[in-house]
């Protein structure tokens, strides 16, 4: 008798089994995953909290830089609780409603994130190629279409491959093997032909990740062509460090995500738990790590974290007074 049972509709609840194949590690790999979680809540948080406080704070840069803390900060908590009840709690029960709108927020703000990636490479681009030009390029309402242009994006690409499962039937047992709702993992359960949904999965993370980090690459490309014209090796020196964390965070998110998707679809060989624990890595890491690659190592935001320092104890001192 077959193991698999189709059902007329869509099943009511699902169950993530977590890391397969690692659940008798789960405790151990929730150490990492919570304190990767407390650091992107704290980091992004604080760097969204020190640019709306500082007005010398409210330029394109940091613009990006605070939507990529609002996409971190929504992606990271779209995922990362339900893991942790999954490790700690052994909770793996989610509804399907549930799961497919965790499952739409963590690809449309995966690609949302890629998106806004490129917009900060070329924002660096202005501003080390064409400093002269680079407020009348990057105006306010330029700032404000990219972040639309970004939105809009995410929302046309991944809609339909959460409509598509919808109205997919789905089979028993519902088990999904892995720690989230990730689209090819719960696509594996589908009765019906999901041919379309796979080719359409596959095709539209290709062409935004290749093209988006190729976008990136040719940003950097053109700001190393110009940072090696500086007279001055330290400020050569500057560049060459801040570009080459920025692309070690660009690597992080898109490598990972390109590797996983790929092998979940085409290395069925491989160990599981693998695919899994690339899938988590360019989705935890990332949004971890931002907030100190871009927001710690910047002057303008240290300066403004002290200046956003030394207001509240002056109002501290005030009121104790």
């Amino acid at each position: 008798m077959s193991r698999w049972r189709p059902t007329n509709t869509s099943l009511s609840e699902l169950h993530l089994t977590g890391i397969p194949g690692l659940q008798h590690l789960h405790r151990w790999i929730s150490i990492p995953f919570c304190i990767m979680y407390l650091l992107t809540l704290a980091g992004n948080s604080t760097l969204l909290c020190v640019i709306k406080a500082d007005p010398s704070l409210h330029l394109p840069m940091f613009l990006f830089l605070s939507m990529l803390a609002i996409i971190d900060l929504v992606m990271s908590t779209s995922i990362t609780p339900k893991m942790l009840d999954i490790f700690w709690f052994h909770s793996t029960a989610i509804s399907l409603d549930a799961c497919l709108t965790q499952m739409y927020f963590v690809h449309a703000f995966s690609v949302m994130e890629s998106g806004v990636l490129v917009a900060m490479a070329f924002d660096r681009y202005v501003a080390i190629c064409h400093p002269l030009r680079y407020l009348s390029i990057l105006t306010s309402p330029a700032v404000a279409a990219i972040g639309l242009a970004t939105l809009l994006r995410a929302v046309v690409f991944m809609s339909p491959l959460t409509f598509q499962i919808r109205r997919l039937p789905l089979c028993t047992p519902a088990v999904v093997d892995h720690s989230y709702c990730e689209h090819m993992a719960v696509l594996k359960l589908a009765c019906g032909d999901a041919t379309f949904s796979n080719t359409y999965s596959l095709s539209v993370s290709t062409y935004v990740g290749s093209l988006d980090a190729l976008l990136i690459a040719l940003s950097y490309a053109l700001i190393l062509r110009a940072v090696l014209g500086l007279s001055s090796p330290q400020a050569r020196k500057k560049a060459f460090s801040t570009c080459g964390s920025h692309l070690c965070v660009m690597a992080l998110f898109y490598i990972p995500g390109l590797l996983s998707m790929y092998m979940e679809r085409y290395h069925q060989d491989l160990p599981p738990h693998v695919q899994v624990l690339l899938a988590d890595v360019y989705l935890l890491i990332p949004p971890a790590f931002n907030p100190l690659i871009y927001g710690i190592r910047t002057k303008q935001i240290r300066d403004g974290a002290r200046k956003a320092i030394s207001r509240r104890r002056s109002i501290a001192g005030g009121v104790g007074a």
